[in-house]
């Protein structure tokens, strides 16, 4: 597994509010990203978010990037800080 892990700053709990309701609205991911799933965290006193997608591939991963960086600031949840492509080595659940 794949994971595209994104950090913005400047995350209002009003524009997180609004993009919670579009992502629960949508019917799936955005056009042209193959994501297995997707995790958002969002640390309102810091203003901070961290945007976990998940992907089966490396070039699923591509994929998806390619889509994410062409999408209009506005559909994001503030400034993006910085963009990790990672592949997931461990994972533990109690």
């Amino acid at each position: 597994m794949y994971v595209r892990v994104v950090r913005f700053t400047d995350v209002s709990a009003e524009r997180m509010e609004g993009l919670l309701a579009r992502v629960k609205e949508s019917e799936g991911t955005p056009p042209g990203v193959p994501s297995t799933g997707l995790t958002m965290l969002f640390d309102e006193a810091q203003g901070t978010a961290v945007v976990l997608q998940h992907f089966a591939t490396a070039d699923d991963m591509s994929a998806g990037a390619q889509a994410f960086n062409a999408m209009d600031a506005s559909e994001t949840p503030g400034a993006r800080a910085s963009v990790d492509m990672c592949e997931l080595k461990l994972e533990l659940e109690s």
